[in-house]
């Protein structure tokens, strides 16, 4: 290839970057925008489906996400409803693949194990409004009642945290022989139980606590 060559072929790329950099969507200027009002002004500043749209940046790089997060607000109704809906209730939005499912519950996984690492440092009932958060974030958007139950040692510290049954939009079976039994296989000392009404009444409800004794 001759300098004539060379040059003619310097010139075309430079008209093809210029030609893509005309062509960039102008979604991504907003990404950049809100990235930038993220990192000033914080996650308050943002509306829920500003929010939800950060986190579809990564799991939906070639396609606008506003309008894919405003339809999701719209089904579910806020962003804690939206990342506590199941996966197949998020693919159903038009846009929602597997990666930008895994995204959103990813979201909430992560909320969960914070909350939940919370109340193991220290006793749970020295520390009730960390408990009261971690089962809100357990429980609080699922669509079927639960009855939880959670296990204390002798430190009033946390053992394990156990969803003992699942039942329908308003009513779960409770059977205390089961619950007993799993307290004595782990040698708890006290046991918190905590269930809640999915139906018109999205939080936790009687949270209780009790303890237990063992004799040899």
């Amino acid at each position: 290839m001759g300098p004539k060559e060379l040059q003619d072929a310097s010139a075309g790329l430079f008209k093809a970057e210029e030609k893509l950099s005309a062509e960039k969507p102008d979604y991504h200027g907003h990404r950049d925008r809100l990235r930038e009002r993220f990192l000033t002004s914080g996650a308050d500043s943002l509306p829920d489906y500003e929010l939800l749209e950060l986190l579809l940046f990564a799991a939906i790089p070639r396609r606008d996400t506003k309008p894919i997060a405003k339809a999701l607000i719209k089904k579910f109704g806020s962003f804690g409803d939206v990342i506590s809906a199941s996966t197949d209730h998020l693919k159903d939005i038009d846009g929602i693949g597997d990666n930008a499912a895994v995204a959103l519950k990813c979201v909430q996984a992560a909320a969960q194990r914070l909350l939940q690492t919370k109340v193991k440092e220290g006793p749970v009932i020295s520390s009730w409004n960390d408990l009261i958060a971690y089962c809100t974030a357990q429980m609080a958007y699922q669509p079927i009642e639960q009855f939880r139950v959670l296990y204390l040692d002798r430190k009033n510290k946390l053992i394990v945290d156990e969803a003992q049954q699942h039942g329908t939009v308003d009513h779960t079976p409770v059977y205390p022989r089961e619950v007993v039994k799993r307290a004595l296989e782990l040698n708890a000392s006290a046991l918190i139980v905590v269930h809640n009404h999915p139906s018109g009444d999205r939080c936790w409800k009687n949270v209780g606590s009790t303890s237990t004794r063992t004799e040899s």
